[in-house]
């Protein structure tokens, strides 16, 4: 799976990229549904919402909060068959990579 947009050819293309610390305070946590928001996953899953895609997965787990109580190898598993992604890791690094270009407005 490969994203629309190379990040790293979109921010040295970029002519004015902020610096970390104006997007991002290293402190803060993000909330999954951020990185994860609802144009990532209706882009790239089969379902409109984080929370429809947890709560789809073979598990009790009903929302995006409750994500933990979804196994390993039930989540990937699940994220090959209902996702553009062959796993948990490829999914999340596009989404990490949606989420920095959303916040450098690339």
């Amino acid at each position: 799976m490969v994203l629309q947009t190379d990040l790293e050819a979109a921010v040295e293309a970029a002519e004015d990229v902020p610096a970390a610390p104006d997007v991002y305070d290293p402190d803060d946590e993000i909330p999954l549904v951020d990185v994860f928001d609802d144009e990532f996953v209706s882009a790239y899953t089969d379902f409109e919402t984080l929370d429809e895609l947890v709560a789809a997965s073979p598990s009790d787990a009903g929302s995006a909060d409750e994500l933990g109580l979804v196994s390993d190898g039930e989540w990937d598993a699940f994220v090959a068959e209902r996702t553009d992604f062959e796993d948990e890791e490829a999914m999340v690094f596009a989404a990490r990579d949606h989420w920095v270009a959303r916040k450098l407005g690339l």
